[in-house]
């Protein structure tokens, strides 16, 4: 029995039974610590194998988990100044204001998904900023080519930000945090200059994951 996050994954590998179920990446079961809700996803998923109508099963869970409704009631603890252009010293500006949100949201949850790119905060906006500027970048961490680093950097910014709007007040739906990033921020202005830079490099392993990786397809721009 499979449990599909991707339903055309599922209708092209057509597993003998499967439970699409319609939350992020990351979450097959819906919710984060809500265990009630956790035990229905499991519910559905096991009851599949009660079934004798195959050779292939493939269900739809009917219902969003709770955390994807937005909540009226949230905004960010802190508050931005309208974005700047998105040059590094903008984004160096901007992250001395979000880097205390972000300890912040460490002391709140006990855990940050922060530090895959082995760099810390400060040095992010000179390291990505050379290679928006067109200059190469020697990786400055043992055992990653530089469009890995920067990839790796690009995944840290988005997840400190993300964590650090977090940092107090009620919990948003987990749509209202991109929608904030990508609309509201420095940050978000930057990766998407960074991608266009970077998919019009010479360098193959730069385009692609310049391409893939910096942007979720639903925030480029039009």
């Amino acid at each position: 029995m499979t449990l599909g996050l991707v339903r055309p994954h599922l209708e092209k590998t057509r597993p003998p039974r499967a439970l699409f179920v319609p939350f992020p990446l990351g979450r097959p079961l819906g919710e984060p610590g809500d265990a009630t809700f956790q035990t229905r996803v499991l519910r559905q998923a096991l009851a599949l194998f009660d079934r004798r109508d195959g050779p292939v099963i493939l269900e739809d869970f009917a219902d969003d988990a709770p955390s994807q409704t937005p909540r009226a009631d949230w905004s960010p603890p802190f508050r931005l100044p309208i974005p700047a252009d998105p040059t590094p010293e903008a984004l160096a500006d901007e992250l001395r204001l979000v880097v205390p949100w972000w300890h912040k949201a460490i002391d709140r949850f006990g855990r940050t998904t922060v530090g895959i790119s082995g760099q810390p905060p400060e040095a992010w906006p000179g390291y990505a900023g050379a290679f928006l500027a067109g200059g190469a970048q020697q990786s400055p961490v043992e055992g990653l080519t530089p469009a890995l680093a920067l990839r790796f950097l690009c995944d840290d910014l988005k997840a400190l930000y993300g964590e650090a709007a977090q940092a107090a007040g009620p919990l948003p739906g987990i749509r209202q945090v991109d929608t904030w990033f990508w609309s509201h921020t420095v940050a978000g202005r930057f990766l998407m200059a960074l991608r266009t830079t970077g998919m019009q490099s010479e360098e193959n392993a730069l385009r692609t994951v310049a391409s893939r990786f910096f942007v979720p397809t639903p925030y480029l721009p039009g």
